[in-house]
């Protein structure tokens, strides 16, 4: 009964999450070129503010539920993640995952101490943004890629 709830948990948070990071990758970058820099500097600021805010919470609930997803039906698998195709792209999805991690762990710390700026922003959107399609091509090759 718990797997569904934190299935269902997983794929929410990760809806946001990834929606998020498109939304900031592929739309906010275009607006950019079209609107005055006083414009966009408080639009990216309002967005940065609320992501500061939701984005620990989203992670907890997609970490958590991955974590208690894992727990209550892959650790088995996971013991020995060479041994079939899932696991080994269950695995790398996992280490991919915890790649998003350390880049939002890094991007909060250099906002939280001041050394945030454009460069490290866009370098931190970027990267991230390959790693969560590189994410939704390993879930979804779990399932479908075999050897």
């Amino acid at each position: 009964m718990l797997y569904p709830l934190f299935l269902t948990f997983h794929l929410f948070a990760a809806l946001i999450f990834i929606g998020t990071v498109f939304f900031e990758v592929l739309f906010l970058e275009s607006i950019r070129k079209q609107l005055p820099a006083k414009v966009m500097l408080l639009v990216e600021e309002g967005i940065g503010r609320r992501a500061r805010t939701l984005m620990p919470w989203v992670l907890l609930v997609l970490f958590g539920a991955g974590l208690g997803m894992v727990w209550l039906r892959y650790l088995p698998v996971l013991a020995t993640p060479l041994t079939s195709s899932f696991s080994t792209l269950l695995l790398l999805k996992i280490m991919v995952a915890v790649s998003v991690l350390l880049h939002f762990l890094a991007a909060m710390f250099l906002f939280k101490s001041g050394r945030m700026n454009a460069r490290y922003l866009h370098f931190i959107h970027g990267s991230v943004f390959c790693h969560m399609v590189l994410i939704v091509l390993l879930a979804k090759g779990m399932f479908y890629l075999t050897w």
